[in-house]
């Protein structure tokens, strides 16, 4: 309930998120999983690990404890650095990264659900007329545009063990937000009016996603696990409201207004990953994951609300991304020095965004670093971990993006269903 009022707060106004790529179609895709995800470069995808939960692949929340109920919370700060041309700018932002659960309902299988960003939408740029001659003529002319909103995602999973090797999910996704992108030119001179066009898009749609995992266990104690997923494209409904409205002294007037049922014409695209993982017991791991999914020809740079892009040339494209992390443990049961008990995680990614501009692809990658501390007993702990990453370039209409992600989870376990024995 908390997250739900939280959620609608962030598409009432407040920015989710903060960069000039947000203008284009569904604006940033949000990076999924927790902050165990996170601190290891986003994989996930071939993950089985009793201790955390790990919602990237439905399929892997079968590896629990027959009694353990996991649950987590995630928060994150996002510090950017932006530079185009000549021209540079900063922003920070704190927001809610995830909240998730999951508990069995036998031995063999498990339910989990979370909440959680899907995109974000937050820009704002201003500028004014620098033409002489246009100001000689009909004096100063300002410009501001901006876009706040976002689109969230409620997922409810399902998973069990077809046998001890094999293990099958299912996730329902529900995409729920709203949009804004508002756009006001002001004049000085008394002669003319003011202007103020905008788009409100309201969206929703539903989608599964389906996940698998096979492991493969050695004689030495190491577990090969092979993972894949895919999630079905999704048709967005709703409506998309634009407006345009002239104003001069306290006087308005609707010069064009309309209102449209988006009716599935645009669609949050299909997604396929695969991902190999190995393991040695609980001292360390390392994963690959690869993740590709296809935005053309799904309406999203040609539908109003998500196209109004001025004279930039954008089309939609294929995503891609590669990613790699590695976790250490020096020794989970020390009881000497409390160090050697946490868990220590790396990763890296390298990939490319759902949209092309002026025809060029734009790049995103990173390093992460995080440490997950054991605190009181069972498996609670508080996950804490760094992204620095770049985006795109600062050469022609490109802005590059250099950003340090700060984040924290809070890793909560317990056991349930426990029946009480008296002699």
């Amino acid at each position: 309930m908390l997250l739900s009022g939280l959620a609608a707060k962030a598409q009432d106004g407040t920015y989710s998120s903060y960069s000039p790529y947000s203008v284009f179609g569904v604006g940033n895709l949000s990076q999924g999983g927790t902050s165990y995800n996170a601190t290891m470069g986003g994989v996930g995808i071939a993950a089985r690990d009793h201790r955390y939960l790990n919602i990237v692949n439905p399929a892997s929340i079968t590896e629990r404890d027959s009694l353990s109920v996991l649950a987590d919370f995630g928060l994150v700060s996002d510090n950017r650095l932006y530079r185009q041309g000549d021209v540079k700018s900063a922003n920070n932002l704190f927001n809610i990264k995830d909240i998730a659960a999951s508990f069995p309902l036998s031995t063999r299988f498990a339910f989990s659900a979370a909440l959680m960003p899907f995109s974000s939408t937050g820009y704002k740029f201003t500028g004014r007329v620098t033409d002489p001659e246009i100001v000689g003529n009909i004096g100063n002319v300002t410009y501001e545009s901006e876009g706040k909103g976002g689109i969230y995602q409620a997922i409810f999973g399902f998973a069990g063990k077809v046998t001890d090797n094999l293990s099958v999910g299912v996730q329902g996704i529900y995409y729920f937000g709203k949009i804004e992108k508002t756009s006001v030119m002001n004049f000085s001179g008394t002669g003319f009016r003011n202007r103020n066009t905008g788009y409100n898009v309201n969206v929703n749609a539903i989608a599964p996603k389906f996940g698998v995992q096979y492991v493969h266990r050695m004689q030495n104690g190491i577990k090969l696990t092979a993972g894949a997923t895919y999630r079905m494209a999704a048709a967005i409904k709703g409506d998309s409201e634009y407006y345009k409205i002239a104003t001069m002294s306290s006087i308005s007037d609707t010069l064009a207004y309309s209102n449209d049922k988006i009716g599935g014409n645009v669609k949050i695209a299909d997604e396929f990953g695969i991902g190999f993982s190995v393991r040695s017991g609980d001292k360390w791991m390392a994963e690959v994951d690869y993740t590709f999914s296809d935005w053309s020809g799904k309406g999203i740079d040609n539908t109003q609300g998500f196209s109004n892009l001025g004279d930039v040339n954008f089309s939609a494209t294929a995503s891609q991304m590669l990613r790699a992390g590695f976790e250490l443990v020096p020794n989970r049961n020390d009881v000497r020095s409390n160090l050697r008990r946490w868990s220590y995680r790396a990763g890296l990614y390298y990939g490319t965004d759902y949209f092309k501009l002026d025809g060029k692809k734009v790049k995103d990658c990173g390093l992460t670093f995080g440490v997950t501390i054991p605190v009181f007993r069972w498996y609670n702990g508080l996950t804490v971990g760094v992204n620095l990453g770049q985006r795109g370039s600062y050469t022609g209409n490109m802005t590059r993006e250099q950003y340090a992600k700060f984040s924290i989870g809070f890793n909560l376990h317990d056991i349930w269903f426990q029946k009480p024995r008296y002699e």
